[in-house]
């Protein structure tokens, strides 16, 4: 079954909310591509494997998390950016995008999305007080060691992460996918035991240590590969179209 183009993107843009969210890129339709759509081809970031994969698989579609013309770069058509816009354009693929709106989507989201793969219970978000703060807060069932957890993240995401081992055990955690590692002050706040991001920075270390919380960083690449599945699951049950999420590994 085929749906129009514009069809699709009216419902994800309205069930993601893209509109009241003010972001570092455009979000929704970046390229257009053949007005019907029957197969969406999923991935984490537009790069070029994930559009020559898409491309190998019938894609009318590209649905990712990190798509293209982010403030501040360069807006010039050359290069790897010819090269991946080149890419859609000669095989009429649309490419759709969503980043913060995919961020915060409390059904779909990526950090609803991670909390569901290491069974935290969503308590709510991380600074209630500054809405732009995208993480969550929430806990375990059952209290375990930083080693523990950190030996159940290995397993979801398959690659081993960093890990800053704190004084407690963790009943408590806070959590912000991707480049969140920032938040790490918001989470020592609201009194978490551990504090989980994609990346880390080299002062995040220290924050942990003289806090005593522990740390867990998982990938960023790694830890944002839930929640645009959970959208393209979402989309293909809506207008029944077939769905394909391809994972481009990323160590990062």
């Amino acid at each position: 079954m085929a749906v129009a183009l514009t069809t699709l993107v009216e419902e994800a843009d309205r069930y993601l909310g893209s509109a009241k969210i003010q972001d570092y890129c455009p979000n929704g339709l970046q390229v257009e591509g053949r007005p019907q759509v029957t197969r969406i081809v999923s991935g984490v970031t537009a790069s070029q494997a994930l559009l020559d994969a898409a491309v190998e698989a019938g894609a009318d579609l590209v649905l990712v998390h990190h798509g293209y013309f982010w403030k501040g770069e360069n807006p010039c058509i050359t290069g790897m950016k010819q090269r991946r816009l080149k890419t859609l354009l000669k095989h009429d693929i649309s490419l759709l995008a969503y980043h913060l709106p995919l961020d915060v989507h409390p059904e779909v989201g990526n950090n609803v999305q991670l909390a569901r793969q290491l069974d935290i219970t969503v308590e709510g978000p991380l600074d209630p007080a500054n809405p732009r703060v995208v993480g969550l807060v929430g806990s375990l069932a059952e209290p375990v060691s930083a080693r523990d957890f950190a030996r159940r993240v290995s397993e979801v995401m398959g690659r081993e992460p960093l890990l800053v081992e704190g004084e407690d055990v963790i009943r408590r955690v806070g959590w912000c996918t991707g480049g969140g590692q920032g938040y790490i002050d918001q989470a020592i706040e609201a009194g978490v035991d551990l504090f989980i991001s994609g990346e880390a920075s080299e002062q995040t270390y220290h924050s942990a240590r003289e806090n005593g919380i522990s740390f867990i960083a998982a990938g960023h690449h790694a830890t944002e590969r839930y929640g645009v599945q959970a959208l393209g699951d979402y989309l293909a049950r809506r207008f029944a179209l077939e769905h394909l999420f391809i994972d481009c590994p990323n160590p990062v």
